[in-house]
């Protein structure tokens, strides 16, 4: 049995990793390979009451990750409809490149710790657009932007999914994860931000012609700035909402989506339906990127198997075992997480060491934080950032390997050396 669950998932991994070249969705893959693991346990575990329970407990810790990023997602989109986002673009202005490279990097780290960085790297290349004339210069400010928001997604609970895992999971706390990991987080993405500005030294900065356009909604500045403000207030409390009541992360962002749904609909109760419903709640829902939940689901109860099936913890002694640190152990995943999509690793790290051995907020988990998300910078397919900003900046795989990989790989070793001296100095 044993055998053909590491087979299977090998081969699903494989599917998803080369998601591209193969043309199918990393989401069928990860549903097929789900199934095919989950059947397989089942038939040859025989206990069917104990798989079931099995099943259910798995069922019960997805469905809550599903359930945080289904709100945050469509909270992210109400504010978008709003054109919320303008309260940051308007106030961007400078006429040189190294200047915005500075501001846009600042922005992006700090943007992506509140929201996810997949949507900040949306929105800040979006923006890019509007500022950037020349697409060169835009390729340089994407490659920054994938790498200050997986940076600034590692050391916030709600930053990055996998951050967000080990928040949900109970291997990491919010206040914890901020004062251990943002220093070297910082870091890893200042060092390249400096070495680009240099490059980019001199340079004018090059507006295009029109800026005009958003989205085509007209919207009230009052309606932008209520939106923008309640939306990312709405995301930023979510931490102290779990801290105080003790319930999970879900529990208090569906709180605020229903919030942010009654004071939505309040605002555009005398409109017209025609301009009122691409405002609405109902639509932001319509807009929520399914197949990432979907791969979510696939990948999470896929990894669930192994777990259950003892596999990861065999995996976790070997390692153990063979390289003996545990601080290398990390800083391979976190290379690892460059070429193959970091949830699953996480997912398999939270598998392979207990809450026992490792209880919440021991070294492992917040170096494994870091690592998984600032090491999937090191390549453009390494996050969900980095493919969003291949899409839409159609940036080629080689011009990243030559002209972001080695700056991200500097700051993701450099992050993770003064994250190890700040364990020696503080403990």
């Amino acid at each position: 049995m044993l055998t053909a669950l590491v087979l299977v998932f090998i081969v699903a991994y494989a599917a998803i990793a080369l998601e591209h070249p193969l043309k199918i969705n990393k989401s069928a893959s990860a549903l097929v390979g789900a199934g095919l693991l989950w059947t397989i346990y089942a038939m040859t575990t025989g206990d069917h009451h104990r798989v079931a329970e099995e099943l259910g407990e798995s069922l019960m810790g997805t469905a809550q990750i599903v359930f945080f990023l289904m709100g945050a997602m469509a909270i992210v989109e109400v504010v978008d409809a709003h054109n919320g986002f303008e309260v940051i673009t308007q106030r961007i202005q400078t006429t040189r490149l190294s200047s915005l490279m500075w501001l846009v990097g600042f922005v992006t780290f700090f943007l992506s710790a509140v929201l996810d960085n997949l949507t900040t790297t949306i929105v800040m290349i979006s923006l890019m657009r509007k500022l950037l004339a020349k697409h060169d210069d835009r390729l340089f400010f994407a490659g920054i932007i994938v790498i200050a928001a997986n940076s600034g997604g590692a050391w916030s609970p709600i930053g990055d999914v996998t951050t967000t895992m080990l928040w949900i999971g109970g291997q990491i706390t919010a206040l914890a994860i901020i004062k251990s990991v943002l220093l070297p987080a910082l870091v890893s993405m200042v060092i390249p931000l400096a070495i680009t500005a240099f490059v980019l030294r001199g340079k004018p900065l090059e507006s295009p012609v029109s800026a005009a356009g958003e989205n085509g909604i007209k919207t009230s500045e009052f309606e932008r700035n209520l939106m923008f403000f309640l939306g990312i207030g709405i995301l930023v409390a979510v931490p102290a909402f779990k801290t105080i009541t003790h319930l999970p992360p879900f529990m208090g962002i569906l709180f605020g989506l229903g919030i942010l749904w009654l004071v939505g609909d309040l605002v555009h109760r005398d409109k017209e339906d025609e301009f009122k419903h691409p405002l609405t709640l109902v639509h932001a829902l319509s807009r929520i990127d399914m197949s990432s939940l979907v791969f979510f689901v696939g990948i999470l109860l896929a990894v669930a198997t192994l777990e259950h099936a003892h596999i990861l913890g065999s995996l976790a002694t070997w390692l153990n075992d063979t390289v003996g640190r545990q601080d290398v152990i990390v800083l391979i995943i976190g290379v690892v997480s460059a070429v193959v999509d970091n949830v699953p690793l996480v997912a398999a790290a939270m598998g392979m060491y207990s809450l026992t051995a490792y209880p919440a907020d021991h070294f492992l988990w917040h170096f494994l934080a870091y690592c998984a998300g600032t090491g999937g910078s090191i390549l453009i397919i390494g996050s969900a950032a980095g493919v969003a900003a291949m899409g839409l900046e159609k940036i080629h795989f080689f011009w990243y390997v030559k002209r972001i990989s080695g700056l991200a790989l500097v700051g993701y070793f450099a992050g993770a050396g003064v994250f190890l001296l700040q364990r020696q100095l503080l403990g």
